[in-house]
């Protein structure tokens, strides 16, 4: 792929919802301590309602970062079609408090962690996202600053 076209940012854009939205996908996520001892994980992920959610224990590192700092830096996809994604905790919630996070998490993790006594969901919002595949697409590879998306896609567009 050293000499693939580069994508315009509404592709990659499009690419990016897409991978999101994909069963079963799983995402690397990077938190870090008080001490600033970094802790990486991966985990399956739900895109729901344009937020990042994962299932884990509450009492897990990742779990204790996230509630501590507020913030984790997301990584989805191989080396050569990665989207990296900086988000904040907007809310940690109990597996059984939230049926509608739930149903929408299973569908997608393929997994349901409702059965799973200690587990949350903490339902991380994105702060920016970036979508690369080789090196021709780092300029322009950010495609939300700041909560917002940089680019709108047809499927953004209010139906007429």
């Amino acid at each position: 792929m050293v000499n693939a076209k580069v994508r315009d940012r509404e592709t990659r854009k499009a690419d990016t919802l897409a991978m999101l939205a994909t069963p079963a996908i799983d995402v690397w996520v990077a938190t870090a301590s008080a001490a600033g001892a970094p802790y990486l994980v991966p985990v399956s992920l739900a895109w729901v309602d344009e937020r990042v959610v994962i299932a884990i224990e509450g009492s897990s590192v990742t779990a204790r970062n996230l509630t501590a700092s507020g913030e984790a830096r997301l990584a989805v996809g191989p080396t050569r079609d990665v989207v990296m994604i900086d988000a904040v905790l907007e809310k940690a919630v109990d597996v059984a408090a939230d049926d509608a996070l739930g149903a929408a998490y299973a569908a997608q993790a393929d997994w349901d962690p409702r059965p799973s006594p200690g587990y949350v969901f903490l339902v991380l919002r994105p702060v920016r996202v970036q979508a690369w595949r080789e090196a021709n697409e780092i300029a322009g590879r950010t495609l939300m600053r700041d909560g917002t998306w940089l680019v709108q896609v047809a499927s953004d567009s209010p139906c007429s």
